[in-house]
Parts: C-alpha cells; structure tokens; sequence
C-alpha cells in the first residue's frame, strides 16, 4: 500500500460517510421539526409513517462516520470530544428522544400529545446541536499541544447558534420536499405551500453564515478570495439548484424539489470541507497530524471495504420496497 495515502482514504470514507447521513437523516429530522405545524392528526400519521421504515437505517451512516473517525483519526476524538461533550450529548439524547417516540406514538392514546412534542422536541435538539457543531469547527478549538485547552461551552457561540437555526431550517426545507415527493391531497398542498418560505429562510439564513464567517475564520477569506478561487463552484451550484428547488415547487413536480434540495445540501457540504482542508482540527492539525498508525488504517479499511457496499445495498433496497406514496390510514406500523 506504499503508492495508496492512507489517510487520504480515510478522510473520503468519512467524508462520505458524513454526507450520507446528513441526507438520509436530515429528511425525517425535518419531518419531526415540521411535526407540530401539521394541518392535523392524521397528517402526522402519514409523516410518520412516511419515514418510519428508513428512519434508523438512515442513521447507520453517522455510526459508520463515528468509527472511521475513530479508528482512522483518534487525535480527533481527544481534542473534540472534551471541546464538544455538551454538543455531542445534546445530540444524542435529541436522538433518543426521537427514536423512543416513533415507537410509543404508534401505541398511545391519551398520552399521543405528549410523543408528538417528544418526537418535535428531540428532532429540533438533535438538529440544532449538529448545526452548533458544524459553526464551532468553522471557528476552530483551542488546543495545547495535542489537548484542548477551552471552556465547556466555548462551542456554543452567538455565530454557532445561527449555524444551528440554519440547519433546522435547511433540515425543515428537506422534511418538507420529502412530504411534496412521499404524501398527497391536502398534506401534500400545506407542503407545497410551506416549501417556498422554508427555502428562503434556509438562503438568508445561509447567506449571513456566509458573511460571518470571515470574521469567525480569516483563512476563509483568504482561500475563497486568494488561493483557491475555483472553490466558487460550490456556491455556485448551491444557487443553482435552489433555483431548480423553486422551479419545481412553482411546477408542482414531486420528485425534483427534494432531489435538487439533497444537491443543494452536498454543494454546501463539499464547499464546506475545501474551505477547511486540509485541517480536521482547525486551526492546527490535518488530518495527516491526526491519523492513526498505517497498519491500524490498513487492517480497518479492509472491513469497511466491506461494509460500505452491504450498507448501501439495503439502504437501496429498503428505499426500493417502501416506495411510493403514505396515505392516510396506511402505515409501516399499523
């Protein structure tokens, strides 16, 4: 493996692996913060049904992410975790919340109201701290030798809490493309009306992000304006395919929307990571400083070899058997 970077490898497996679930999960994240403005009961039925046979598949991904990032770059793991534990938990039990009221909603009657707002609530938590995180990575951690030296709370910023409303409203803009493709009658109308304001909330939000960020990360401005000025390209697709967002919902086409939403988000994403490489601890470390031993890299790529394609098969194929569209009084669960 002498002519193969390793680490190079690596970096694009988790990469991908990062892409993928924002994809898959960010949709029925989406959904449930969209829960409570429903027109109804039975249209909460249908968006819960509507992901409720891919829901924990799609969260496979982040798992997948989290331990190739482990295994591949452990200094990443001692410099933000302790930089992100509140981040980090705040997800997770977001998460729990979540995936516990997909379960109990389904067999409640009197208590339904309560996982309605479980499943709002721990949607809204688990998105907003995954937005919290992507704004403290843009701004850096301060680090002591190979540690971090901050707060507790250092991650949690004026700039990292509109990153986290940005990604509630780019989450909430998929959930409701999602319904445009999954639902119809009236609940699939009350989705094309919400689409248009839930996609210019998601550009002004994104567009003050973008503003900002020079300020949080001089070296931004420096390789969007100096150094690499092909990396254009990304918020140039990024416009792109929102406009074909808002063509489509003009049109009322179903599958569009939520396709060119999905491009809109990995235009977003790989403009992201070019703006930071080669750092994975900005502003210190590259991923080369980070990585683990080749010999560790090379016996954990083997299995992930592996992996990746069964993972993708019956991602597939579960997206395959449920396709089609949720109506009212069907369901996964029933």
């Amino acid at each position: 493996m002498e002519n193969f970077d390793l680490s190079l490898i690596w970096a694009v497996i988790v990469a991908f692996s990062v892409i993928m679930y924002v994809l898959m999960d960010g949709f029925d994240l989406g959904v449930g913060i969209l829960f409570p403005f429903a027109p109804d009961e039975d249209a909460r039925d249908v968006m819960m049904n509507s992901v409720a046979p891919v829901w924990d598949g799609n969260e496979t991904w982040l798992v997948l992410g989290g331990v190739g990032l482990l295994a591949a770059f452990p200094l990443v793991y001692s410099v933000l975790l302790p930089a992100l534990y509140i981040g980090v938990f705040l997800m997770l039990a977001g998460l729990i919340f979540r995936g516990v009221a997909f379960e109990f909603r389904f067999k409640a009657r009197t208590s339904r109201y309560l996982w309605n707002w479980a499943f709002f609530g721990g949607s809204v938590v688990a998105s907003f701290a995954q937005g919290a995180v992507v704004g403290s990575y843009v701004q850096g951690y301060a680090t002591e030798g190979l540690a971090y030296a901050g707060g507790p709370f250092d991650w949690l910023t004026p700039f990292t809490i509109v990153t986290g409303i940005g990604l509630l409203a780019g989450y909430a803009l998929l959930g409701c493309t999602w319904l445009i493709m999954k639902s119809e009658g009236y609940i699939q109308e009350w989705a094309y009306k919400l689409a248009p304001k839930l996609l210019i909330g998601v550009l002004l939000i994104f567009g003050i992000i973008s503003l900002w960020t020079p300020s949080v990360d001089p070296a931004a401005y420096e390789r969007w304006f100096a150094v690499i000025r092909w990396i254009w390209i990304f918020p140039a697709l990024a416009l792109l395919f929102a406009v074909l967002v808002a063509r489509g919902i003009r049109r009322r086409q179903q599958v569009i929307p939520f396709v060119c939403t999905m491009a809109m988000f990995a235009a977003t994403y790989f403009g992201l990571l070019w703006t930071r490489w080669p750092y994975v601890i900005p502003p210190n470390f590259t991923l080369w400083d980070a990585a683990s031993a080749p010999e560790s890299q090379l016996f954990l790529l083997l299995g992930f070899l592996f992996v990746i394609p069964i993972i993708l098969a019956y991602t597939a194929w579960a997206y395959w058997v449920f396709r089609g569209k949720v109506r009212v009084g069907d369901g996964y669960h029933h």
